[in-house]
């Protein structure tokens, strides 16, 4: 049986899922970066080090953005900018060990919460959203097919 999925569930797909992102960020205990910041950030920590025009396009944001926000995490020491070994003009921005761990604690910290949430469930709602992790994670990735 073949279910189609109307831009309708789509869209209330997205919505959910974004709710549930944001509610866990607003409530999380270290709320000192913004959404584009903290995606850099887990962008060069999944994907290592990378140029400027490549965090703007996995940010989905503007080159410039993307520059402006290298900036602030530089100056927080969060990430550092390289010489790009491939070719010695250009720059590369790399995690440090700081935005590594500012990766790791927020994400736990969104986990805990999440979990804490998740307890709320009964037995086959959690189950549930076991199973569809997997899923999650599939459909996050642009190159799914």
């Amino acid at each position: 049986m073949t279910t189609s999925v109307t831009s309708q569930d789509a869209l209330q797909l997205v919505v959910a899922v974004h709710r549930l992102v944001r509610s866990l960020r607003q409530s999380a205990p270290m709320r000192r970066l913004q959404p584009t910041q903290l995606l850099v950030l887990a962008e060069l920590s999944s994907h290592g080090p990378m140029r400027i025009g490549e965090i703007a396009v996995r940010a989905l944001c503007s080159q410039p953005t993307a520059t402006t926000v290298v900036t602030g995490l530089e100056s927080s020491g969060l990430v550092r900018r390289e010489a790009d070994p491939a070719d010695g003009r250009a720059t590369i921005v790399v995690l440090t060990a700081a935005g590594r761990e500012t990766v790791l604690s927020l994400a736990h910290g969104e986990a805990e919460l999440l979990s804490e949430r998740l307890s709320r469930l009964s037995g086959e709602e959690r189950e549930r959203i076991r199973s569809v992790t997997p899923l999650l994670r599939r459909l996050a990735d642009p190159e799914v097919r």
